[in-house]
């Protein structure tokens, strides 16, 4: 899908800039990996990697399938000084460039929705998984203050827009996901949602 790299930048730093340091903490917190090599899977220009990056010992690998995007992370890895951790890759998360059983965190916000084969890509996130890593992979806002901040924002923007976010991570989605997940093969999984969002856990126990 093309994406326009400097709108797309403009509307996460003007409305979703909030939500991503909470993302970050949730994230650690949940997955209990602070530590490891954590891939940013449709990283965009590294808002969700770079927060992660300053709230662990995560080396994180901002990884993206548009230039123009990883160009603009690029410049923010370079203004946050965090260049020795956070790097970027190219590539489509269909065919994941690394090694099986490398990756000890993978994180999406957003992405998932625009994935052409969403069976594939959760097995190619599952395979580059080391024992013992986790992944959350989703649309989450962090908790229900933020979204509602988010979601006034956005309504400006695009009167559609609460629509597409129910037909993304709205309750009827679950199943869809749950169905997805079992068909990749995926062993160890779960489905989060509440008021704030919803996230896809997988874990490889072994």
């Amino acid at each position: 899908m093309a994406i326009n790299a400097k709108e797309f930048d403009k509307i996460a730093r003007e409305v979703f800039a909030p939500i991503y340091p909470v993302l970050a903490e949730q994230m650690i917190n949940h997955t209990g990996i602070s530590q490891g090599l954590c891939l940013d899977v449709g990283c965009g220009s590294g808002y969700l990697g770079l927060a992660l990056a300053r709230v662990s010992q995560l080396e994180v690998v901002l990884f993206d399938e548009s230039s123009d995007m990883l160009e603009l992370a690029e410049g923010y890895i370079h203004e946050s000084a965090l260049g020795s951790r956070v790097k970027t890759l190219k590539g489509d998360v269909h065919g994941i460039p690394l090694d099986s059983e490398t990756i000890q965190l993978a994180v999406s916000r957003g992405s998932m929705f625009f994935w052409n084969d969403r069976v594939q890509a959760f097995r190619e996130i599952y395979r580059v998984l080391a024992v013992g890593g986790a992944a959350m992979i989703g649309g989450g806002f962090g908790n229900a203050d933020l979204l509602r901040e988010v979601e006034a924002k956005m309504l400006e923007r695009d009167p559609e827009w609460k629509e597409k976010r129910r037909q993304r991570i709205g309750q009827s989605k679950v199943q869809d996901y749950r169905e997805e997940l079992e068909r990749a093969g995926i062993p160890s999984f779960e489905i989060l949602q509440d008021e704030s969002g919803l996230w896809v856990v997988m874990r490889r126990i072994a």
